[in-house]
This record gives C-alpha cells, sequence and structure tokens, in this order.
C-alpha cells in the first residue's frame, strides 16, 4: 500500500469521486449504529464489507480508560460520482443520523456512536456515448488519503480484505 498515491483532501475536494474505502467506528452501541450506518451508505450504492474487528480506543490510559471501538472498513461504488466534499459532508450528515455528537471537553469520555472516515478514493471520469448518455467510469487508481496514512492496523486489514485480495 505503501506505493498508491497520497493526496491531502484539501487537493480533491472538487474532484469527482466514483469508488470510496470507508473506515466506520464506533465506541457506544456499536450494535445498533454500525447496522444503521451501512444500511445509509448501501443507499448511496454498493456496498462490500470487511471483517468487523474490536479494538481497544488506542488513547486510552489507566487513568482515562475508555471503551472499546468496534471498527469495520465498507468497500463503496456510488451509484453517482461526487465530489469529495460532497462525500464529507454526506457522512456528518449520516453520523449526525447516528446520533453522533462531538464533545468538546477533553477530559471525558467520548461516545462515538459512529465515526465515518474517508480512507482510499477513486476518480471519476464522465464519458459521452453515442447514444448521449453519460457513463461514470473509475478513471484513477486509488489515492490514499494523506492525513489518514498509515493506516491503523485494523483499517490496514480491512483494505486489504476488500480491496487487494476481493478486487
Amino acid at each position: 500500500m505503501a506505493t498508491l498515491t497520497q493526496c491531502a483532501p484539501e487537493s480533491l475536494q472538487a474532484q469527482s469521486v466514483a469508488e470510496v474505502v470507508l473506515a466506520l467506528g464506533s465506541n457506544y452501541q456499536a450494535e445498533r449504529y454500525l447496522p444503521l450506518a451501512r444500511e445509509s451508505l448501501a443507499a448511496l450504492g454498493e456496498v462490500k464489507l470487511s471483517t468487523a474487528f474490536q479494538n481497544p480506543d488506542f488513547t486510552a490510559t489507566t487513568q482515562l480508560p475508555k471503551p472499546d471501538y468496534t471498527n469495520q472498513c465498507v468497500y463503496l461504488v456510488l451509484t453517482t460520482p461526487m465530489s469529495l466534499q460532497q462525500l464529507q459532508q454526506t457522512f456528518k450528515t449520516l453520523e449526525g443520523d447516528c446520533n453522533r455528537r462531538r464533545q468538546t471537553e477533553p477530559k471525558q469520555v467520548r461516545r462515538v456512536t459512529m465515526d465515518i472516515d474517508i480512507l482510499m478514493v477513486k476518480l471519476a471520469t464522465i464519458e459521452n456515448s453515442l447514444s448521449g448518455y453519460s457513463i461514470f467510469k473509475s478513471i484513477s487508481d486509488w489515492i490514499v488519503m494523506a492525513d489518514r496514512y498509515p493506516f491503523k492496523a485494523h483499517e490496514e486489514a480491512g483494505v486489504k480484505e476488500l480491496i487487494l485480495t476481493k478486487l
């Protein structure tokens, strides 16, 4: 994966995305919120799921223990490509639909009902066919979001499971 192109998300905001690999995470009522998020993502296109992993919160300490996370990667082929900026906003809305509340108190134990992070994208191009219909195709190799790399162990395992072994 180290050979894949890395880009800062800011440089891709207006680019049209056809495919995306996401990291989902929940440390509060994951059995409720992960299925809700997967259902909402399936409404955007074709979804493939990695194995779900339960992981300790890497920011937990003995003085400030935190609940474990359930994490899962999602490969999503969008029915209709959208800009990276639109995708990010869509995922923030979906987090809100899962009752995500962003806490500002640093010492509080954070209850994260749903966290959706974009790990990788494939950009789209529009080709006009002879019939006049637009055809969306992926034109690029995977682009890794530089702010997410290197991936956490569960993210790397999920990406490998979804992208490198199945596609």
